[in-house]
């Protein structure tokens, strides 16, 4: 993974909207230290990736055990 468990945070809220239906909201923060690693810093006007894509196995683990990779446990 391109983060330690420490510079990602996510939250998932619940709840009716305006109109009655349930919605879900997800927000994902990452340290500004952890982006600019990867090439991405505030003052840029676009960001553009400077290091070599993930190979498949890396994607692939992670879609098979998103809950794994921070240590949590269900």
């Amino acid at each position: 993974m391109p983060f330690t468990a420490d510079e990602i945070r996510w939250g998932l809220t619940c709840g009716r909207d305006s109109d009655g239906r349930w919605r879900g909201w997800i927000i994902v923060r990452v340290q500004a230290s952890a982006l600019s690693r990867l090439g991405l810093h505030p003052d840029q006007p676009s960001a553009t990736v400077t290091g070599p894509t993930p190979p498949g196995w890396w994607h692939a683990a992670a879609e098979r055990n998103p809950h794994q990779q921070f240590g949590i446990r269900f």
